[in-house]
């Protein structure tokens, strides 16, 4: 099994952690997102979508990461327990409900928020619209109380008294706008708790591993200065304030 990852991305850690955390046999293949390795030959082969992450099993192939986590679930049951995918028709029901959720909530607020604070600036070399930067927080503040309030309630973990797959997809959404040093767990006990045992059970070195691509964004700006992305990104960011 091959995985096609770039730990900048929230999806590719989620593949990354389950992967590693349970033993899942697998060869790590790097895409580039910085350096636009997606949008070349080699990976188009791989996928047409051109997005990570990707899994390339044999000749089979997938490019998104809930299916590819169900894959590995069900491909490899000798190695994965089943509390990241309960038998439990409620309990999976409820894990489900969470991956449909949160495409377009956790991971959209989430991810813009990263945009907004982390890449914007490098590229157009000037801040975001403070209304816009606002307006952007406000969104993110908005989906982590409905988070907490829909999803983790009183519960250890968002399926019960184990973590699931939910969880892990949670928590790489919602460490994406921290990577900027936006610290939304402040203030939050509840939620601080929650993060402390989902790293607890993925180990916290591997979890800092995974992360620490993202927890030094500050090297982005470079990044893209020295493999030419900057004039690249530059269009395409401009079109989201015109």
């Amino acid at each position: 099994m091959e995985l096609y990852l770039d730990l900048h991305s929230q999806p590719c850690r989620s593949v990354y952690l389950l992967a590693k955390r349970t033993g899942i046999p697998f060869t790590f293949k790097s895409v580039d997102l910085s350096a636009g390795q997606q949008f070349g030959e080699d990976f188009g082969k791989v996928s047409v979508v051109r997005k990570v992450p990707a899994m390339k099993d044999g000749d089979f192939i997938l490019t998104e990461s809930v299916a590819i986590l169900q894959y590995m679930v069900e491909k490899f049951p000798q190695l994965v327990p089943g509390h990241w995918y309960p038998s439990d028709l409620q309990r999976r029901a409820l894990v489900n409900e969470f991956l449909s959720w949160q495409h377009t909530a956790l991971r959209a607020h989430g991810s813009k928020v990263f945009w907004f604070r982390a890449v914007v600036p490098v590229v157009t070399g000037v801040a975001v619209p403070k209304e816009k930067m606002d307006s952007a927080l406000e969104d993110l503040k908005q989906t982590m109380d409905l988070f907490q309030s829909k999803f983790l309630k009183d519960s250890s973990f968002i399926a019960g008294e184990e973590v699931s797959l939910a969880d892990l997809v949670a928590i790489v959404e919602i460490m994406q706008p921290v990577g900027t040093g936006l610290d939304v767990f402040e203030g939050q006990p509840a939620l601080s708790a929650w993060r402390e045992r989902v790293k607890k059970v993925i180990g916290e070195e591997l979890f800092d591993e995974a992360h620490q691509s993202i927890m030094n964004v500050d090297c982005l700006a470079k990044t893209f200065q020295d493999n030419g992305m900057l004039e690249f990104l530059k269009p395409r960011i401009n079109k989201m304030f015109t």
